[in-house]
């Protein structure tokens, strides 16, 4: 077998055709890599691979036609035959000869995530799984060649069936869901030859065990193929030729039960075995409070699917099966809308969309709209191109959806909190109100002008920008409420006139507002203008989940507190640097300069205050010196960060079994930008340099074999 692999191997390096596939493999792989990693700064080469995949359907049937076909043309086949090795030394030695020189060009692309992994941004896990997958697709589609190979003499035959062999694979999934877009038996049976599938399913950023094992199956039973059509033909013109051919045909058979079985039973192996996360966010794997608020469930929950499952999302099943196989209390069931439409009507009275959940525990039910389980950002690369308004996904909130559905449902206490309004307050939207559902706690608008006291079933009140004072008798009641020991939070705005009232609640912990907006000098601690801050975030339990990133708090003042304040517990959760300032001459201000009468930092901007109050109880507080803080648009410029840090002050100011909430994953990664210069430099490399000298190279030896 080493014999024929060298020979092999040798006979490609003596061809132009091996060098054609050099050149053109590293031209393809050259020129995506520098468009999608280079200049778009993809942070792994996924993409590029992907794109690449259509090399195969015209480099590899032009590297298997003379494989075994032109032996047979040339009878050099019967050498072989009569060799001291077996038929399956020999179909073994051709096609590892075949896989090295498939690997040349996958090691020179495998190199470049070893150099751009000094980005910290790039993807090394992504990267190398799904290079792996585009491995194994083309080794699969090398013993697809080399079996067609097999079948004729014919080199040109030889290279047509091979392309058409491997074009059927490529085009698989397209053709299914022309048969039937709901799937049907036919359909079912023809998704086995779905080759890209399987890859596509290794550069999503999980290493998918089903997709290796069905290619390394499949590579197996195409050798087992290849070697029983040689061995018969070995055999043809002797008398055991019928006999043979029974053996041939037995093997192959029993070689495809054996594939085929192999496939099902993997792919009923519960989900955590069948798929490892290679995100470096750990995207597709349970959280820790996940697994263990699973571990403790003791009642039945039935999480029912609306949609027709052969138009399930793939991400959302995946982590349904995941939840499903931790938990023997979880039952997941698909309910087709077309078949069921009014199914929704059982739990809630607006029909859901599809692809929508209803989670339903022994306590109560809670319906998950399909759009709160993905996050959505304005495309401003297409916005710019186009001019027209397109919306891409940026962050998956399924795990922490349905988690936070599963402790509501099984949950005895259901806390609330009420919103005020009335004073032009602003009222938490979106994300925000999203954060709240999933910290499983009831919200509600409140107006004190309708009421005598705030309701007892409330355990926190938001007080949220409020732009016109409070009535004496509102101070009252708020005060009231918080010497029950109840929390709130309280967010000050800046504004021509002084809320004197407003102000009273503040005092009530001691806290003052400083004159003025807060100017950041420390270059590192804002963004874009020093009005706009990236704040120093000191460790607590509010602010732990977003301790190693960075929140977005434009346009803010600062906050005024006697550290010393008897009864009274202070804990700064936001601050800016020594060198920040306050500005309080904003309406004739024309720059950022500091000015007479301007106010000295540091400043605190957000902080939690304990203040103890009748019967040993305490009165929490978390007051935020900018109305910015917890708004859409500033959530954006650090996606997911002020939402975390949001649902983190709900979680401490209410006490409840099912605190658990799990934050949004993001799929948006940084890019890595590189110079003009570098790109210029790469693509010329790649794209050029090296195809060049593989083309040289083959014709030189091309023509050196032709003189001779």
């Amino acid at each position: 077998m080493i014999a024929i692999y060298k020979r092999e191997v040798r006979s490609f390096f003596c061809s132009f055709i091996g060098w054609l596939y050099l050149a053109a493999s590293l031209f393809i792989l050259g020129l995506f890599f520098t468009a999608i990693n280079m200049l778009s700064g993809y942070p792994n080469i996924a993409a590029t691979l992907q794109n690449a995949i259509f090399l195969f359907l015209l480099i590899i049937p032009l590297l298997t036609m003379g494989s075994l076909a032109e032996d047979r043309k040339i009878k050099t086949d019967q050498l072989l035959f009569t060799a001291p090795v077996s038929i399956g030394r020999v179909v073994w030695g051709k096609y590892l000869a075949l896989l090295t020189f498939l690997a040349i060009p996958l090691v020179v692309i495998g190199i470049t995530p070893i150099i751009l992994s000094f980005y910290d941004a790039f993807q090394m896990g992504i990267s190398y799984t799904a290079l792996l997958g585009f491995f194994l697709y083309g080794a699969l589609a090398l013993s697809l060649g080399l079996f067609v190979s097999s079948l004729t003499e014919s080199v040109v035959i030889a290279a047509v069936l091979g392309f058409l062999v491997i074009f059927l694979g490529y085009m698989m999934a397209g053709i299914c869901s022309l048969i039937s877009q709901t799937g049907n038996i036919v359909t079912k049976v023809l998704s086995a030859l779905d080759m890209v599938g399987r890859f596509d399913e290794m550069t999503g950023g999980s290493f998918y065990v089903p997709s290796v094992i069905y290619y390394v199956t499949f590579i197996l039973f195409m050798l087992l193929c290849t070697i029983q059509s040689l061995q018969k033909r070995r055999y043809i013109v002797s008398g055991r030729g019928l006999k043979i051919g029974a053996y041939s045909a037995g093997t192959v058979i029993v070689g495809a039960v054996l594939t085929i079985v192999v496939n099902i039973v993997v792919n009923q192996l519960p989900t955590e075995f069948l798929s490892i996360d290679v995100t470096s966010d750990r995207l597709y794997t349970l959280s820790d409070e996940t697994k263990e608020l699973l571990f403790d469930l003791s009642e039945d929950v039935t999480i029912y699917i609306l949609a027709n499952e052969d138009y399930k999302d793939a991400a959302l099943d995946k982590t349904v099966k995941m939840i499903e196989d931790l938990s023997g209390h979880i039952t997941v069931s698909y309910v087709d809308p077309s078949a069921n439409p009014l199914f929704y009507s059982n739990y809630t009275g607006t029909a859901p969309e599809e692809n929508s959940l209803i989670v339903v525990g022994p306590k109560r039910s809670r319906v998950i709209n399909y759009n709160d389980i993905y996050e959505y950002d304005l495309d401003y690369a297409y916005y710019q191109e186009t001019g027209e308004t397109s919306y891409r996904v940026t962050g998956f909130d399924g795990e922490g959806q349905i988690t936070s559905a599963l402790a509501y449902v099984t949950t005895e206490d259901m806390p609330k909190i009420y919103m005020i309004t009335g004073h032009g307050e602003l009222v938490p939207e979106g994300q925000y109100t999203r954060a709240i559902q999933k910290e499983n706690v009831e919200y509600e608008e409140l107006s004190l002008l309708s009421v005598e006291e705030i309701p007892e079933d409330a355990q926190a009140v938001i007080l949220d920008a409020p732009t016109s004072d409070y009535s004496k008798d509102d101070v009252d009641k708020v005060i009231a409420f918080l010497e029950k020991g109840k929390n709130a939070i309280l967010i000050p705005t800046w504004t021509n006139e002084r809320l004197t009232n407003f102000e009273k609640i503040l005092d009530y912990y001691g806290v003052s507002v400083a004159d003025g907006i807060i100017v950041e000098q420390d270059m590192s601690m804002y963004y874009s203008i020093p009005f706009y801050l990236f704040p120093k975030i000191n460790y607590d339990e509010i602010t732990k989940s977003v301790f190693d990133a960075a929140v977005f708090a434009p346009d803010t003042q600062g906050l005024l507190y006697d550290e010393k304040a008897e009864g009274i517990i202070y804990t700064p959760l936001l601050e800016t640097s020594e060198e920040a300032y306050s500005k309080t001459d904003l309406e004739t201000a024309t720059n950022y300069e500091k000015s007479e009468g301007d106010i000295d930092g540091p400043f605190v901007i957000a902080l939690k205050a304990e203040k103890s109050v009748a019967e040993g109880m305490v009165s929490k507080a978390v007051i935020v010196a900018t109305e910015g803080l917890f708004t859409e648009s500033a959530d954006e410029i650090v996606p997911g960060n002020n939402v975390k840090l949001f649902g983190s002050v709900i979680g401490a100011l209410v006490e409840h079994e099912s605190s658990i909430s799990i934050p949004i994953k993001y799929y948006d990664t940084n890019m890595i930008i590189f110079t003009r210069l570098t790109c210029m430099i790469v693509g010329l490399i790649s794209i050029i340099l090296i195809p060049v000298c593989c083309l040289i190279t083959g014709f030189i030896i091309w023509f050196k074999r032709r003189r001779q």
